[in-house]
């Protein structure tokens, strides 16, 4: 079995999770090959760098754009044509018949709807350069790293669809979508979040007196708050050591390290996981990949108020499934003490999140992996 692993580097939620659907895969099928693929990377090797940059720089300082277009895009229909389609499927089509997979997942929509796009073409318009190359023959599998149900993730030529939750499964049967091409199986995270067995409702039970541990992440650009007004708050909360992660924010870094005796500061780590271990509340944005990692962790998340369309749909989902809270402002010192000195509120979300991780443990994905192995074809 060869399975291409198709990716974007549009933040590192699309990444991370098509790492993480490799870790699992080879983990249950050694024998397989399994690669992942930047596509815009193959695609525009002399352009991925500045369209990453570019889009950066939207998400960082143009968010009423990014959330101008996910508004209008998301009143669109399925099988939209993504941009620059011609020129991406000419590199798509070389990129398969180079690989030849006999399964093609992607973690981000542009691949999704190029290889729902070239799937129409086998058989028909398929360029001169590969018609020398014989057939081509692959079965889409479109892992889905948001909590929604946008319409560019939707494409006629899936085979299989992993999403995130229950919720978004029915969503998606109210469009149309055969609700046996559908598995619940969350967004992908390590081996390591899956295996983590300290409980966060053991932590939020633990006595008064012992030092609590206050985990604060921004991503892999460090968008945390500026004010230094907000840090030290937090130096100030009793018996709490915290652990800021500033990602590859090297100037922030700099400014907070060393400054407070009770904050401990990171940049870009490898093992988050071992820090959610630890941690008693975790304060991050709310992206896709770091709710899941937090629910298998068992531990609540505080969100900043976020800012970008998707990121608002996690949130609401986040707060629906009572896993965790949305910030009233950035500077949230006093929210973040509220919230660890309350064991009530700390265990209620920490058994909820258990719940969930019960319910993502049940095998769907590996039953789903299982039958394509056998007979290269996707069923529920």
């Amino acid at each position: 079995m060869k399975i291409l692993i198709l990716t974007g580097k549009f933040g590192m939620g699309h990444w991370s999770a098509a790492q993480s659907l490799r870790q699992q895969l080879l983990g249950r099928h050694p024998d397989a090959s399994v690669e992942v693929v930047d596509f815009p990377a193959y695609a525009l090797p002399n352009f991925s760098g500045v369209l990453y940059k570019f889009f950066n720089l939207m998400v960082t300082h143009g968010r009423h754009i990014f959330n101008m277009y996910y508004r209008i895009s998301g009143k669109g229909h399925p099988d939209a044509h993504p941009p620059f389609e011609g020129m991406f499927l000419e590199r798509l089509t070389q990129l398969l018949f180079a690989q030849r997979p006999d399964m093609v997942i992607a973690t981000h929509p542009l691949c999704a709807q190029l290889a729902s796009r070239l799937k129409d073409r086998i058989g028909g318009n398929i360029p001169a350069c590969a018609e020398k190359e014989g057939s081509l023959d692959f079965s889409l599998v479109t892992c889905v790293t948001d909590v929604s149900t946008h319409p560019e993730w939707i494409n006629r030529n899936t085979d299989c669809y992993l999403v995130p939750s229950g919720e978004i499964r029915r969503s998606m049967e109210k469009r149309g979508i055969d609700p046996t091409l559908i598995c619940v199986t969350g967004i992908p995270v390590r081996d390591e979040f899956r295996q983590l067995t300290v409980s966060g409702e053991g932590r939020a039970l633990c006595s008064d007196d012992r030092r609590r541990e206050l985990l604060i992440m921004g991503g892999g650009l460090g968008l945390l708050p500026k004010d230094n007004a907000f840090y030290e708050a937090l130096s100030r909360i009793p018996h709490t050591h915290t652990t800021i992660i500033t990602g590859r924010n090297k100037r922030l870094y700099k400014r907070l390290r060393g400054r407070w005796e009770n904050i401990q500061v990171e940049g870009y780590v490898g093992q988050v996981w071992d820090y959610m271990a630890r941690a008693d509340l975790i304060v991050s944005k709310p992206g896709g990949i770091t709710l899941f990692e937090a629910i298998f962790a068992r531990v609540p998340v505080l969100s900043w108020p976020p800012t970008l369309q998707n990121e608002r749909n996690n949130a609401r989902w986040m707060v629906e499934k009572g896993i965790g809270w949305v910030a009233g402002s950035e500077n949230c010192a006093g929210e973040i003490q509220e919230i660890l000195l309350d064991k009530g509120r700390l265990s209620s979300a920490a058994y909820h999140m258990e719940c969930l991780r019960r319910q993502l443990q049940a095998g769907t994905f590996d039953r789903m992996m299982d039958a394509v192995y056998r007979e290269r074809r996707i069923t529920a």
